[in-house]
């Protein structure tokens, strides 16, 4: 599988700018002062099912044939992948399943079947209900949407980073959050064919660090999926996000589940921003990194912003009893 190139980047942007707009990129001084330096957030919250992972969606199934479009779309999602292929799939009339673990966001759940798409659980984690999906796959012949083994995928999400550094071209670093690793994976395509000095971070849940052994180690690797971030809850990684991160993404950084806490109540206090976990993970590594970036300009991806009540009550009594 090859990975996609930045002419495919330029594709997708062209592909996807009918359905979606560009979304907003804002400074915050009370992110500088946390920082110590310039920090920009890159809203893809403003999305409209509220993560980045749409712009995949859309230019992949804006590319299907007949065939595959007649098939119709099946995927495995904690939900945010699975809300771009419903919502795809529902722009171009296309029939999507979606399978998702049994304690899957409601919200996320909500708004699949608010888009058409039948939602199925099965098993208590991602890598499970992956593997049923797959198996529905075969056994019905639909269009398998793997969440990073799809180079339309990865050339989707990559157009928000070209949007990043059409808005500030000065950029130095961009934080993104990894769970599988396609927006990272073509942020690094983007930045690499920009400007290479461009540093692009990975933000990985310490307590789900498959992607970040695999990163490491150089090879495929499992490891233990516990963190509560359903965005970053992958207990395996992806093989083509990671061919593309082992030659591009020189740093990584596995950030703790409080720290997401605190930063997710950051985004709220200091960027009035509602972030789900996922989408805080680059904020606590950009804190965890602070001195280093001291006259730097900086983005963090704000990958989503679909918490769950339950995941925002926790948060904020956390912060309650750290205060």
């Amino acid at each position: 599988m090859m990975p996609p190139s930045f002419q495919d980047v330029l594709l997708a942007q062209r592909q996807i700018r009918p359905y979606l707009a560009s979304t907003p990129m804002y400074a915050y001084p009370a992110l500088d002062e946390l920082i110590g330096t310039r920090v920009y957030v890159k809203h893809e919250n403003h999305q409209p099912i509220g993560a980045f992972k749409v712009r995949g969606g859309v230019n992949l199934v804006s590319q299907l044939g007949a065939d595959e479009r007649a098939a119709g779309l099946i995927a495995a999602s904690t939900g945010n992948h699975g809300q771009s292929v419903a919502y795809a799939a529902r722009l171009f009339g296309v029939a999507a399943r979606i399978v998702v673990p049994e304690g899957a966001n409601p919200g996320k759940v909500a708004a699949m079947q608010g888009m058409g798409a039948e939602v199925i659980f099965h098993g208590p984690t991602f890598d499970e209900a992956r593997r049923h999906c797959e198996e529905l796959a075969h056994r019905h012949g639909s269009r398998y949407v793997h969440s990073g083994d799809e180079p339309l995928l990865i050339a989707g999400v990559a157009t928000a980073t070209l949007e990043m550094l059409e808005d500030e071209p000065g950029l130095d670093a961009i934080f993104v959050p990894i769970g599988g690793g396609s927006g990272a994976a073509g942020a690094c395509i983007v930045a690499n064919a920009v400007n290479p000095a461009i540093r692009v971070i990975g933000a990985q849940a310490a307590a789900s660090p498959a992607a970040y052994e695999s990163w490491r180690r150089g090879e495929m690797t499992t490891a233990p999926n516990r963190t509560f971030a359903e965005g970053l809850a992958t207990g395996g990684a992806f093989a083509l996000p990671q061919s593309i991160l082992r030659v591009m993404m020189r740093e990584f950084v596995l950030v703790s589940e409080d720290e997401i806490m605190r930063a997710m109540v950051w985004m709220i206090e200091r960027a009035h921003t509602l972030a789900e976990p996922a989408g805080s993970a680059g904020l606590a590594a950009a804190y965890r990194m602070r001195e280093e970036l001291r006259g730097k300009k900086i983005v963090i991806v704000c990958s989503g912003g679909n918490a769950s009540l339950e995941h925002l009550r926790r948060v904020l009594e956390t912060a309650s009893v750290n205060h």
